[in-house]
């Protein structure tokens, strides 16, 4: 097996012409720098120094047949070191972000566009997904950074916060105005038409052990796959959708929606960030995760 700091103790000491210089540069004793030389040339089978009052110089059958190639290799390893240190300090290459479509729109893409702007020479890849989906896409490796519905308990990621706070409410369009401002009962829902996400989400499980708590069950009348689709059918009257607030604000704002008073109100989720287990965190990924602190 090639031992490198042996190679790098003879080019020293080449480069020099000095065991004792080469200590001194290496910061190893004089001892173990003749040590490693008398080492190396036992392994390689020849002599790779000629010893003399001047200090120490390559042999002409043994030392100056390898220097060139130790140099070029030592140099090889130094600017692959050096490549690995700029990852770790300049904003470069590829970053590749997992979410789901709602939260890539309402609560990423500003951050996107302010990364973009400071680090333009970073290539963002943007994988949508359900958050189960994400968090498979992590575990693969074919995604850096998950930013994913919580709550979820999943040992072979590593979660480092929380990033947002949704808060799932239900909403109506005009034509239940007869419930707008007043209170209505959790568990007297299921006598309205319902609008819920697919099955499949965090946001529709936490919807179910919640009530599930309560000794209540809530059917959906219409599953909808997104949650744009659920305020599109809520405005058209077709049912009273479940959508956190943080997505329907424009058109609780504008009034298109109203929020159905609903007592005890459910419960607060978040969005938190996820990363692949045992993966180092380089420098660009880096600074897309602290625009969130």
């Amino acid at each position: 097996m090639v031992n490198l700091e042996l190679y790098r103790v003879f080019y020293t000491v080449a480069k020099f012409g000095s065991s004792t210089r080469a200590a001194e540069e290496l910061f190893i004793s004089q001892p173990a720098v003749s040590q490693a030389v008398k080492q190396l040339e036992t392994q390689l089978g020849t002599t790779l120094f000629n010893r003399t009052h001047m200090g120490m110089e390559l042999s002409s059958q043994g030392g100056k047949l390898i220097f060139k190639q130790v140099e070029q290799a030592l140099k090889l390893l130094e600017e692959a070191e050096s490549t690995l240190t700029q990852l770790q300090t300049t904003a470069t290459g590829t970053i590749r972000i997992g979410a789901t479509d709602a939260i890539f729109s309402n609560i990423l893409a500003d951050k996107i566009v302010e990364y973009n702007v400071k680090y333009s020479a970073v290539k963002i890849e943007l994988i949508t997904g359900t958050t189960p989906e994400t968090l498979n896409q992590l575990k693969e490796n074919k995604c850096d950074v998950g930013f994913i519905n919580l709550p979820v308990d999943d040992k072979d990621v590593n979660f480092t916060g929380t990033v947002a706070h949704l808060s799932d409410i239900f909403v109506a369009g005009e034509k239940f105005a007869s419930i707008k401002d007043k209170k209505i009962s959790l568990s007297s829902l299921h006598e309205y038409p319902l609008l819920m996400i697919e099955n499949n989400t965090v946001a529709r499980r936490s919807l179910a052990a919640y009530t599930q708590t309560l000794g209540i069950q809530l059917s959906p009348d219409i599953e909808v796959e997104n949650w744009d689709l659920m305020l599109k059918f809520a405005k058209s009257g077709m049912g009273i959708g479940c959508v956190p607030r943080e997505y329907a604000k424009e058109m609780l704002d504008s009034g298109e929606l109203f929020e159905v008073d609903v007592v005890p109100s459910l419960p607060v989720r978040g969005v938190g960030i996820a990363l692949p287990k045992g993966t180092p965190v380089q420098f660009a990924l880096k600074e897309f995760i602290d625009m969130f602190s």
